[in-house]
């Protein structure tokens, strides 16, 4: 399998600012991020299960005001930072689209998939 470094793991702090970054999954570019919780890394397609809309409301701002849940800024969606689930909002039961990252020597890397799944830039 191979590995493409999304950024520095001294970037994305526990619980506050996300790193905001692009993949190309089967031919088609999507915002995605990756955010800390619990000192484990955790990476989502940046789109809301509601309406496909991005989530931060300001950029690389994924977590609410207690650093407790992702949340969507335009649906107030708020979903579990270490499963993507919404447990709050229009679309509770859903989740959003996981990308499978790894943490490793002081740098976070998206996990390249057989589903065609990239870093871009």
């Amino acid at each position: 399998m191979c590995f493409s470094v999304i950024c520095k793991s001294g970037d994305v702090t526990e619980c506050h600012n996300g790193v905001r970054f692009f993949v190309s999954k089967k031919g088609t570019k999507h915002p995605a991020f990756v955010i800390r919780y619990k000192d484990v890394v955790y990476a989502y397609l940046n789109r809301c299960a509601h309406k496909g809309l991005e989530l931060d409301w300001d950029p690389g701002q994924f977590f609410d005001r207690q650093g407790r849940y992702l949340i969507c800024a335009t649906h107030d969606a708020r979903y579990e930072p270490d499963s993507g689930l919404c447990i709050a909002g229009p679309c509770i039961g859903a989740s959003l689209t996981v990308l499978s990252v790894a943490e490793k020597n002081g740098l976070i890397s998206l996990k390249n998939s057989e589903d065609d799944v990239h870093l871009v830039s």
